[in-house]
């Protein structure tokens, strides 16, 4: 089972909860989650024990957003083809993905991304806006990058498998 299959079951990322995420407005809206759990965490500094509210609804906004939309009216953009790419590429123990696809590049963007990830935690921690915007921005840029590429490689596999042609509306 791939790391990425088992993130997916935690966010309980069913056929229809998949098709729900892959909704254009699910995508863009997660790009608010780093910035607000951001906030929710600082506001500790002058909501005290209150913080504890924005903090709650920002990680419930990070565990309930990629289900609480509908499912898009059409998967032929480039957001929604981003998360069927991710699921396409979650599934590549079982369905062989094409060798170009299978590079380097994707674990240096997610390294990437785990490193902004891990300045942002420490801006919470220590209130630095200049860590905060480094580190968001590095989560982003190494997220958004590995996102283009998942919509190739989507791409590239609709026409081998008539499962993932079928994801296309």
């Amino acid at each position: 089972m791939t790391f990425e299959r088992r993130i997916a079951e935690l966010f309980n990322l069913t056929d229809e909860n998949w098709m729900k995420h892959s909704n254009p407005i699910s995508v863009w809206s997660r790009y608010s989650v780093l910035p607000l759990i951001v906030i929710a965490f600082w506001s500790r500094l002058w909501l005290d024990w209150w913080c504890l509210i924005p903090i709650v609804v920002s990680l419930a906004w990070l565990v309930f957003n990629p289900v609480l939309f509908k499912k898009p009216k059409s998967t032929k953009n480039w957001a929604s083809k981003a998360v069927l790419g991710e699921r396409v590429y979650l599934n590549r123990d079982r369905i062989k993905i094409p060798e170009h696809h299978n590079v380097p590049l994707l674990g240096i963007l997610n390294v990437l991304s785990f490193i902004g990830l891990v300045l942002t935690i420490w801006s919470i921690i220590y209130y630095s806006i200049l860590g905060a915007v480094i580190g968001i921005a590095l989560a982003y840029l190494g997220k958004s990058w590995f996102l283009d590429r998942m919509v190739w490689l989507y791409e590239d596999m609709k026409e081998e498998n008539e499962t993932y042609k079928s994801w296309e509306y």
